[in-house]
């Protein structure tokens, strides 16, 4: 019994370090819409109407970055839309690596330290699933990188 425990513990750590990775893009849209909805909540809407508007925020900000990181041409204007998640991200998987490290490291330096080198890992992952959002679309008057026709090696010419 103690050793499913123990496996079960350690699937458990497992699947939150995998939802950690996988969420972090998520970071920005989750900030705008818990920040709205309880606006929203204070404004009057109801608990149904700030949910309604806050998952709708989400939403809306997701695609608009999406948007604009798929369709800014220049290479700096797409680093900072996609800085502008990461950023979020990296705050967010900080705190969280902070946490769950403050039960198993008794150093306050150590935790700190794993706690940045997480903060760096979890930001570079959403920086690269926010790139992979959208591929950049050639420029108009460039020819394109990649040709239909394979490339012959010179054995295949010669024979």
């Amino acid at each position: 019994m103690l050793a499913l425990g123990l496996d079960l513990n350690t699937l458990g750590i497992g699947l939150f370090c995998w939802l950690i990775f996988e969420l972090a893009v998520y970071a920005l849209p989750f900030l705008t819409a818990v920040t709205v909805g309880i606006l929203a909540l204070h404004s009057g809407t109801g608990v149904v109407g700030a949910l309604l508007v806050g998952i709708g925020t989400a939403a809306l900000t997701l695609a608009t970055g999406q948007f604009a990181f798929a369709t800014a041409r220049p290479t700096i204007l797409r680093a900072i839309v996609a800085t502008v998640f990461v950023v979020p991200a990296g705050i967010a998987g900080y705190q969280v690596i902070f946490g769950l490290f403050q039960v198993f490291v008794p150093s306050p330096l150590w935790r700190e330290v794993f706690a940045c080198v997480g903060a760096v890992f979890i930001g570079a992952t959403a920086w690269t699933r926010i790139t992979v959002f959208a591929q950049p679309r050639p420029e108009p008057g460039r020819a394109s990188q990649s040709n239909s026709q394979p490339i012959l090696t010179t054995a295949a010419r010669e024979g």
